[in-house]
């Protein structure tokens, strides 16, 4: 039988970059969903990122990724109690590192990690490096909505959990980009999350970025709908709600919750008396419906924006099918070369902040 590590996966349109260690469920985890990847699309392929000892025999039980995976020997692993200052130090070794590595060196496209969030963020800002134009790189997710989509983009959700005005309006421009690139929106709706819809309401770098963002809604290809509040991330009013990373990282936890609340809150109520279990089978095409729609697994992968190549942070806790939907977002965006497309759109909007970028 061929090692895994062997395969030459050349003939496929889109090679990913996966860190196998680090998730709550274990590398197995992180192979399952690979496969149910690899059945979607044909024209994927795999690097993958930990000990071979034990990736190996994992990758040799699925005939799917026959050809399609090369693996990576890495012994380190990033725990989730690792401080990303210390991983900065000490993570050359790491899976972690290989796998935002092989994006560095050009080998893959994209990286795909369920690893510790801050670790995976410090690494890539130290090895991708940020795109001219961006003082703090974002994290992106896309948010169930009413909206014709179905989703919203939600961004900062945790990378940094300070913003100023300027970084604010950075990170509308990329919004913008992951909106029209991520969901097809040619023309995105940008609002800014704060306490109240009026413009006097607000910190004073809200007020400060609600004018900025205002006046480059025109060259930028966009429309501002100014302030927006909490029940907007989910709404039909904006479909880019800019925040900074600790509202933002809030927000996505408390709409995680909710979703579970609901379920388990449906569950009992079926399960009350002989009627409602009844009940609960005569909608079960419709409760069907409804958990696909709230299940958090179908847009797991929050996107970092403003880096010299792109990486998807699944969560951490990501079964099979968590880690499915991440690649499958990884591999839309390198197929329609967002990264290259986002870091055009910074420069040529914010042409005179560059140089003093830091």
């Amino acid at each position: 039988m061929t090692d895994p590590s062997d395969r030459s996966p050349a003939k496929a349109r889109t090679l990913i970059s996966v860190d196998a260690m680090g998730g709550d469920q274990g590398p197995a985890a992180v192979v399952a969903g690979m496969v149910k990847s690899a059945k979607i699309n044909p024209d994927i392929a795999f690097i993958l990122h930990g000990p071979r000892s034990e990736l190996a025999p994992l990758v040799e039980r699925q005939p799917t990724l026959a050809d399609r995976v090369t693996i990576h020997d890495a012994e380190g692993v990033v725990t989730m109690d690792d401080k990303p200052s210390q991983v900065v130090r000490q993570g050359k070794g790491t899976s972690m590192y290989s796998a935002i590595e092989a994006v560095r060196s050009g080998e893959a496209s994209v990286a795909v990690s369920c690893g510790n969030t801050g670790a995976l963020m410090a690494l890539s800002m130290i090895r991708l490096r940020k795109m001219p134009g961006v003082n703090r790189p974002a994290i992106a997710v896309l948010y169930p909505s009413s909206n014709a989509q179905g989703f919203n983009v939600l961004l900062d959700v945790g990378a940094d959990i300070r913003a100023d005005a300027d970084d604010l309006l950075r990170f509308a421009l990329m919004g913008k980009s992951y909106a029209r690139n991520g969901l097809g929106v040619d023309h995105p709706r940008i609002g800014l999350l704060n306490v109240g819809t009026e413009e006097h309401k607000g910190r004073t770098e809200l007020k400060e970025a609600h004018d900025l963002i205002r006046d480059h809604a025109a060259d930028a290809g966009f429309d501002f709908v100014g302030f927006v509040e909490g029940g907007d991330i989910s709404g039909d009013r904006a479909d880019v709600i800019v925040t900074d990373g600790f509202t933002g990282n809030i927000a996505i936890k408390t709409g995680e919750g909710t979703a579970s609340l609901i379920g388990i809150r449906l569950r009992e109520a079926f399960k009350y008396s002989i009627l409602s279990r009844l009940a609960s089978v005569l909608a079960y095409t419709s409760l069907m419906r409804l958990r696909r729609k709230i299940d958090p697994r179908r847009v797991n992968g929050g996107v970092f924006l403003g880096l010299n190549g792109t990486v998807v942070k699944s969560h951490g806790s990501a079964d099979a099918t968590g880690v499915s939907a991440a690649i499958k977002l990884a591999a839309q965006l390198a197929d329609n070369g967002f990264n290259d497309k986002l870091a055009a759109r910074v420069a040529a909007t914010l042409p005179a902040q560059q140089e003093n970028d830091t």
